[in-house]
């Protein structure tokens, strides 16, 4: 091992450092969905918390709210990801 390759071990076809990196970018995609899923269920539940609905109409605040928050959740964390990959050359 020459003074070139020093913290670049690789075994298969990403370096140590790049490994780190993907790990963090995934990380990084998984908070971020999680903090848009929050807002986008506590921006649907409000009216429900906020105002004295009834009770059916609290459930179906809170299951919208849900619905929304797991699709925004999934298409935050998709599009990152899926960023991720074409940065990386599409293919592995």
């Amino acid at each position: 091992m020459d003074s070139g390759d020093r913290g670049q071990r690789s075994t298969g076809t990403h370096s140590q450092r790049q490994r780190d990196a993907i790990t963090i970018e995934i990380a990084f995609a998984l908070f971020s969905g999680a903090l848009v899923a929050a807002l986008l269920f506590f921006l649907i539940k409000s009216p429900a918390l906020l105002g004295d609905l009834g009770e059916r109409m609290e459930d179906r605040f809170h299951l919208a709210a849900t619905g929304v928050a797991a699709t925004g959740f999934s298409l935050r964390t998709t599009t990152l990801l899926i960023n991720l990959r074409a940065s990386l050359g599409g293919k592995r």
